[in-house]
């Protein structure tokens, strides 16, 4: 196995406020944009948790690909978004389309101020366990 995991926390999105709390806009939103970098969605799944206080509550989600997932996180009440890309590169490298949707996906959310993060997963020399 090998493959990239991606990382953003993204805080004070001015994007349309359907992306942070509309499971079916944010869902619309990350298949959309999965199936445009050629990425295979299998399955997805999303929950709205109830607000606090008058406030809007946020958005839990994730699609399902044949390559692995995405999975996003949203805080309306603070304008505030976690995404999370991992693809496996099992049988080709799909690194640039997991790298492509990071960015359509930043770009569509806004953010004033991102945390981005990188991380090779596995090894492809590695039989197994030992």
């Amino acid at each position: 196995m090998q493959g990239l995991h991606l990382t953003a926390d993204l805080y004070g999105c001015r994007c349309d406020a359907a992306l942070l709390d509309d499971a079916q806009a944010i869902a619309l939103l990350c298949c959309t944009l999965t199936d445009d970098c050629d990425l295979s969605v299998m399955a997805d799944r999303w929950v709205t948790f109830p607000g606090l206080g008058g406030q809007r509550g946020g958005v839990t989600g994730v699609v399902l690909l044949a390559e692995s997932h995405v999975a996003i996180h949203t805080w309306p009440e603070l304008g505030n978004v976690t995404l999370d890309i991992y693809v496996c590169n099992f049988s080709g490298d799909n690194s640039a389309k997991a790298e492509q949707l990071m960015q359509n996906l930043l770009q569509a959310y806004q953010a004033d101020r991102v945390l981005r993060k990188r991380l090779l997963r596995g090894d492809l020399t590695c039989d197994g366990p030992s």
